[in-house]
């Protein structure tokens, strides 16, 4: 990863392996714990290396500071627990009497006595006034966790005996004991106030308990990785089997939000010190900062090349540490504000754009629960739409374009005023998740359908449900449409049928039959006579809607048809393969004559559209490819190909391209990063010019072999950061002209890979003074070579 984003910070490489890491309470310093039994002391404010406290002969497991902050406690598989001075990098005492590795090492509260838990199934208490060991906990199988509570007089700690204890450390005796797990307990943790305490066991059952009576308040299952908020109100979890993290309520028992734009499994996941965040690393070397109340990934933070196997905040939660498999330490900065405002993508791929012409607005939603309204014309952003809690699959403008229509994998259908961004009706009677919406051509009703099997009818008014149609076999119902008189809807799916009902009765009136595999997607013809339908047949069908005879069968395309759509005029049939096919065909209605086969797409096609005025189609993949092609003769008049992301999953909802006016050729693209963007074309003879005018995508700054030689004003963590991003030379060391505010730097060439549409400054640190470029279009930026300016 060689582009520097808002709020990265030097990043600290090692050797060897980084076992774990821990602030000081007040933030100022930060321990790293390495498996060469060396311990690295940093200084927070420049983070430059103070001490390497060097004595154990074995892999360093854990450390934690004095509550006061000026020692550090570590344990090792050395059997030894040491405490150092901070101040002096000296080892002030050794604590031996462990028989096995020493696993977890913390202070109590008041710092008078330290724990230490082994791998003997023993827990040792250290008098640091005497320096002798106070007691020993034994004698209950292996003891996987332990915490202190916020007061410090108890110990809570889980074994393998099935149970959890709550030990009095003045006392030495068992307070209580809390029966109910059915496997050893893997982790303990208190809440702030000490009132709550929950514990996970090997089974996957997280259960909190009241510390008080005994008393089990809440059991989650099936969760491989359960954390307790701060204020014990929330469980956050996540399981292996399941995409994203879920917050769970614990006085209501229910999911009130789904974090999703992970595609790797979830690795960490921890709250802020005010419960307001949360951070989670994954396999897939990313770390992503929620917003808990509203769901949002308010940043996504990248660079590890190895699993991120431990994040953790910074005391006053401004700072983020994300360790890795690569060996190394990331830093963040979190805390300048950058965090709190809204992000201007979607944390995963973007599922479906809709365009509403009378407002001039662009209605996006994506992997994540949440819908984002743009101005088409300049790419500002109006609102966030909050309400689900897990992603979003499609979006629907009403005829009138003053309501919203969305179905969500939460199983819900919601209604929005697109004007005030109000939730007017939350439609609840799906049991699965609901993959598509539709309004009526009156906009009095509006239709949804997933994989519960069944299309069901709403009033728009009410938000009452007016008929459940019922009548696909066993299998998800991918796709509904209106017909254009509204008269009819029609619905296909997995079984290889389509449908069409009356919209007053609810009756079947039709059951098209003869696509011997699932149906991906169906379209009515513009005049309402016809129906097209894409199957994994490999084959595309045109139906009499009156008779419901099939008219038409197009074969040739060499795998799944996973998209098709009719011409403004509805003289054409465009339909789309992937796999090894990955060409689009276009048909006559009329004769079922194939008119051209467009070749060229490398990866595989997520959406076909023709242009309003029907001269272009085009073909987009969100993983990275365009291209607008010529109906007429063919051609490939123009095609972009870029990195994009890895498909988030479920392909076959995703629908991320949309045509803009029809008096001008623009059009709108979603992809796997999260981005929306505007482009317009222009047509010179027989090509296409095609220019970028908008992105909501967050600014990156490339500056690899970038020279910053003659660079004046820059802190040290930004020289760092420029040069493990691959800069040359060394900038310069202070101001020549410090009564100039803006000076030149004559020989940086770099460029803004993603932009905004209006004029921002990126620092690579809020920290301090910083290279901060304007941010162009992102056209203006590929041909810039123009010096760019250095504030001070």
């Amino acid at each position: 990863m060689k582009d520097v984003q808002f709020g990265e910070l030097p990043f600290l490489k090692y050797d060897h392996n980084v076992w774990t890491c821990a602030y000081s309470p007040d933030g100022t310093s930060f321990t790293v714990a390495l498996s060469d039994g060396n311990i690295n002391v940093y200084a927070t404010s420049n983070w430059e290396r103070t001490w390497i406290l060097s004595g154990h002969s074995q892999n360093v497991s854990s450390v934690a500071y004095s509550p006061n902050g000026d020692q550090v406690v570590s344990g090792s598989h050395d059997r030894t627990v040491r405490v150092w001075d901070v101040t002096t990098g000296d080892c002030l005492y050794i604590f031996i009497g462990h028989t096995s590795q020493v696993y977890t090492v913390t202070y109590s509260p008041q710092g008078n006595v330290i724990a230490s838990r082994d791998g003997d199934g023993t827990i040792r208490f250290w008098d640091m006034e005497s320096r002798d060991c106070r007691s020993i906990i034994s004698g209950y199988g292996f003891i996987s966790d332990m915490a202190f509570s916020p007061k410090g007089d108890n110990v809570a700690f889980g074994s393998s005996d099935l149970s959890v204890r709550i030990w009095d450390v003045g006392s030495g005796e068992c307070r209580s004991i809390l029966i109910g797990h059915t496997a050893g307990a893997l982790s303990i943790a208190y809440t702030t106030h000490g009132d709550l305490l929950m514990s996970k066991d090997w089974h996957n059952v997280a259960r909190v308990w009241e510390v008080e009576s005994g008393a089990c308040r809440c059991i989650v299952n099936g969760y491989g990785y359960a954390v307790l908020s701060p204020k014990g109100n929330q469980i956050a979890l996540h399981s292996p089997h399941e995409e994203g993290v879920k917050l769970w309520d614990i006085e209501t028992g229910l999911c009130i939000r789904r974090l999703s734009g992970h595609k790797g499994g979830i690795c960490r996941v921890v709250y802020s010190p005010q419960g307001d965040q949360l951070v989670s690393g994954d396999s897939d070397l990313v770390v992503r900062l929620w917003d808990v109340e509203t769901g949002e990934c308010r940043h996504t933070m990248t660079g590890h090349t190895g699993t991120v196997t431990k994040v953790l905040f910074s005391p006053k939660g401004d700072y983020i540490v994300s360790v890795g498999y690569d060996n190394t330490v990331r830093l963040w900065n979190v805390g300048s504000g950058f965090s709190r405002q809204i992000p201007r993508y979607h944390s995963g791929g973007v599922m479906c754009l809709e365009y509403s012409p009378k407002r001039n607005q662009v209605a996006s939603c994506g992997m994540d629960p949440m819908i984002r309204l743009w101005e088409a014309e300049t790419g500002v952003y109006k609102r966030t739409l909050t309400g689900h809690s897990d992603r979003v699959n499609k979006i629907s403008y009403s005829p009138h374009e003053d309501l919203l229509g969305s179905c969500s994998h939460d199983t819900t259908v919601r209604l929005w005023n697109v004007e005030s961004g109000a939730c007017l009706h939350t439609l609840v009677g799906h049991t699965d998740a609901v993959y598509n919406v539709a309004f009526s051509s009156r906009g009095d009703q509006i239709a949804s359908a997933g994989p519960d099997n069944t299309v069901r009818l709403w009033n728009v008014n009410t938000g009452e449900c007016q008929h459940i149609l019922i009548g696909h076999i066993s299998s998800t119902i991918w796709y509904v449409t209106y017909s254009p008189q509204g008269d009819r809807v029609a619905s296909a799916g997995m079984d290889g049928v389509v449908k069409l009902w009356d919209v007053e009765t609810g009756a079947c009136q039709h059951t098209l039959t003869g696509h011997s595999r699932g149906i991906q997607r169906i379209v009515y013809s513009p005049n309402g006579n016809q129906i097209a339908s894409a199957s994994n047949d490999r084959t595309v069908r045109l139906w009499d809607v009156k008779t419901g005879m099939c008219s038409h069968i197009f074969i040739g395309h060499q795998n799944d048809v996973i998209r098709v759509v009719y011409s403004p005029q509805g003289h054409q049939v465009a339909s789309a393969s992937y796999d090894d096919d990955k060409t689009v065909r276009l048909w006559d209605t009329t004769s079922g004559e194939c008119l051209h086969t467009l070749v060229g797409h490398e990866k595989d096609i997520d959406a076909i559209a023709y242009s309003p005025r029907g001269g272009l189609i085009a073909s987009w993949s969100d993983t990275g490819e365009a291209r607008l092609w010529d109906i007429e003769t063919g051609d490939c008049c123009w095609n972009l190909d870029y990195d994009g992301s890895t498909r988030p999953g479920g392909y076959l909802l995703i629908h991320p391209f949309a045509w803009l006016t029809p008096d001008v050729d623009s059009f709108i693209t979603g992809c796997s990063d999260g981005s929306v963007r505007r482009w317009d074309v222009t047509r010179e003879e027989d090509q296409c010019r095609v220019q970028m005018r908008w992105t909501s995508a967050n600014g990156q700054l490339t500056v690899e072999g970038a020279c910053v030689q003659d660079a004046q004003g820059l802190s040290d963590l930004n020289k760092r950061l420029l040069k493990q991003r691959g800069a040359t030379g060394e900038p310069s060391v202070r101001l020549h002209e410090a009564s100039k505010n803006v000076m030149r730097m004559a020989s940086v060439v770099s460029k803004l890979k993603s932009s905004t549409s209006n004029t921002e400054a990126l620092n690579l640190s809020s920290t301090s003074p910083a290279i901060s470029l304007t941010r162009h279009s992102e056209q203006q930026t590929e041909q810039a070579t123009d010096a760019r300016t250095l504030e001070d």
